[in-house]
């Protein structure tokens, strides 16, 4: 038996995977940095091959070969079966006694949080929502996409100015300043063009993610259409938000809504007025904020409150990470 830490903390996106091994006082030992996690596209197996890579150099770092815990914050742990799936997988890797899988925006819920209790809203690529409390309870949607009722997120916010700024060129749907500014990003002078060069990939796909800050400049400059588009946001982050503070009889609470992912701590004003405005009709005690804090921190806090860490602990990760 070799030498073992407290907690192995994961915390892994589908772009990149932060490891963090952290001692029994919540000093953190190691960190390692590796590449994306998506079990959709490679498999379970080969996505948790890539982990083992970067949590292998963590522990190495650390001088450890084990942890008393293991808390992974997984991106694509969407589905409790999926949780279930990628327990094993890990477990079976026996880099800890006990290994706990979550989806990874519990990871910015307990780094914004300052105990287990709250709600989470994540808004990048996709959106997303969990809330928990300190006893064991969750909110949480499946977040799949439009076939599990959700909107929003930076792909479907680009393809809906997209739906507005071609119906807008060919007489569809109302003016908007969209059918200039989309094809003017990628130096293009009309719908028509943007059209056929996303038809054709010389635009290539990745790239459509580019046009959701377009969106919100076109939406600041007073566009109409822009602006509808990101009240629409504003209403569904407060409704995930407030259907879980609902589930979890917090409603009536003081409790903090944490807000993360690249389009939720941009500084978008209009989407930041909206959502505080909407959650103060909706769910007039909760505290809306802006998780900027590396989230591999609420992974390592959510692996303290497993091993029973005194509060010294969390503190002292926090401190780290400057959370």
């Amino acid at each position: 038996m070799g030498l073992s830490a407290s907690v192995l903390a994961i915390d892994a996106g589908n772009s990149k995977t932060d490891v963090a091994v952290v001692g029994a006082d919540g000093r953190v030992l190691a960190v390692a940095r590796g590449g994306g996690f998506r079990p959709p596209t490679v498999g379970v197996e080969r996505a948790v091959d890539g982990l083992a890579r970067t949590v292998t150099r963590a522990y190495r770092a650390a001088g450890v070969d084990t942890a008393a815990h293991v808390s992974a914050c997984l991106a694509n742990a969407d589905l409790p079966v999926e949780e279930e799936r990628l327990t094993a997988a890990l477990h079976a890797r026996a880099w800890g006694a006990s290994v706990d899988v979550r989806n990874d925006t519990f990871a910015i819920l307990r780094a914004g949080a300052a105990e287990p209790r709250g709600v989470a809203v994540v808004c990048g690529a996709g959106i997303n929502c969990v809330g928990m409390r300190p006893d064991g309870r969750t909110a949480r949607f499946p977040a799949l996409g439009r076939i599990s009722g959700d909107w929003g997120g930076g792909w479907g916010l680009a393809e809906e100015a997209l739906w507005f700024a071609a119906r807008a060129a060919d007489g569809r749907g109302e003016p908007t300043a969209l059918a200039r500014t989309l094809p003017a990003h990628f130096g293009l002078d009309s719908m028509d063009a943007l059209i056929e060069a996303l038809h054709l990939e010389r635009v290539e796909p990745r790239r459509r993610h580019e046009l959701t800050p377009v969106l919100f400049a076109t939406a600041a400059g007073g566009d109409a259409v822009a602006g509808g588009i990101v009240d629409r946001l504003a209403g569904e982050v407060v409704a995930m938000a407030t259907v879980a503070l609902t589930r979890l009889d917090l409603l009536a609470e003081d409790v903090p809504v944490l807000l993360g992912g690249g389009v939720l701590t941009a500084g978008h004003h209009r989407l930041d007025d909206g959502i505080r405005r909407l959650l103060a009709a909706r769910a007039p005690k909760a505290v809306p904020r802006v998780v900027r804090a590396r989230p591999v921190l609420g992974a390592a806090l959510l692996g303290l409150d497993r091993v029973g860490a005194p509060p010294e602990a969390h503190a002292r990760v926090r401190a780290h990470y400057g959370g």
